[in-house]
């Protein structure tokens, strides 16, 4: 007698319904980054000369490491001031967009141009926008505009912020972190767009059913916030801080430095081997965020 035939239990069709998911850009890998980067190892152990067939390239071993590390005067600072921008950058960029995210959930008129505008700054830092940002006519526009008001009126005000906190019994290292957030607002709003949509698809899909039984319990929105919403969100809090931390460092003084040494110094092979101690140090400290993230985070069957 046949068998009956038995499909795909809910475990193995979301496991599919993942690959499925993955395969383009698994595609899109073999197909235009592969190369480039076992290419990009090589040149890292080796040194590069521009000829007229091209380019000629000899083994140098670790010297480019080494140079990187031991010899170049920049490299190590500023990859060093990058890794204490991101982490000043990336508490700040994820806290603010939980809670815009929580406002922009509330029912009230006008909540969809609110997100829209939220959302703006992704718009203008990307395409042309970006590049007209970039550009030195209008770095040099901003940059002494920033002077000018850091010099008198902005610096004046987080003098006097300061002070009030540390009057009411703040800590100084504490103090010093909020007077770093306000002088870099700015840059935390431009940043914080795609995690505010995270957040707020994330806040969406909770049950309004958890809400209606914690007020029957007599639950305060403030335990509920703790008890109900941040445990639902807690995967999209890592998810946040991981997209966060690899979107800060793609624009750092570093990345520009790699780019600089390899287009305008024309070493390839020491920008090469920079751009790999990169992405050494990224991997290292997103392996040690994971770990120590993923203890807390609550996954909802």
């Amino acid at each position: 007698m046949k068998q009956p035939r038995i499909g795909l239990t809910l475990h193995q069709r979301q496991k599919y319904k993942g690959v499925w998911f993955i395969l383009p850009w698994f595609a899109g890998f073999l197909l235009l980054f592969l190369v480039p980067l076992i290419n990009s190892l090589r040149y890292s152990f080796s040194t590069l000369k521009v000829n007229d067939n091209g380019f000629s390239m000899q083994s140098v071993g670790w010297a480019n490491f080494k140079n990187a590390l031991f010899q170049d005067e920049h490299y190590v600072r500023t990859l060093t001031e990058s890794m204490a921008n991101m982490a000043i950058n990336v508490p700040l960029i994820v806290i603010f967009s939980l809670f815009a995210a929580v406002l922009l959930n509330q029912q009230f008129k006008g909540r969809g141009l609110v997100r829209a505008i939220f959302f703006l700054p992704v718009i203008l830092a990307s395409g042309v926008i970006a590049a007209v940002e970039s550009g030195d006519y209008t770095q040099g526009i901003i940059k002494s505009a920033t002077q000018s008001s850091s010099g008198e009126f902005a610096m004046f005000r987080n003098l006097e912020l300061a002070k009030l906190l540390l009057n009411s019994g703040v800590n100084y290292q504490i103090v010093q972190y909020l007077v770093e957030a306000v002088n870099r607002i700015y840059q935390i709003i431009t940043a914080s767009g795609v995690q505010i949509l995270i957040f707020v698809a994330g806040l969406q899909s909770i049950s309004g059913s958890l809400y209606e039984a914690s007020k029957i319990e007599g639950a305060t929105g403030y335990e509920s916030f703790w008890k109900i919403t941040f445990p639902m969100i807690s995967p999209l809090i890592l998810t946040n801080v991981i997209y966060s931390i690899i979107d800060n460092l793609l624009t750092s003084p570093t990345t520009q430095q790699i780019r600089d040494t390899a287009f305008k110094s024309y070493q390839f092979g020491l920008s090469a081997a920079m751009a790999w101690i990169y992405f050494v140090v990224i991997s290292i400290f997103l392996w040690l965020v994971t770990m120590l993230i993923s203890r807390k985070v609550f996954y909802y069957d």
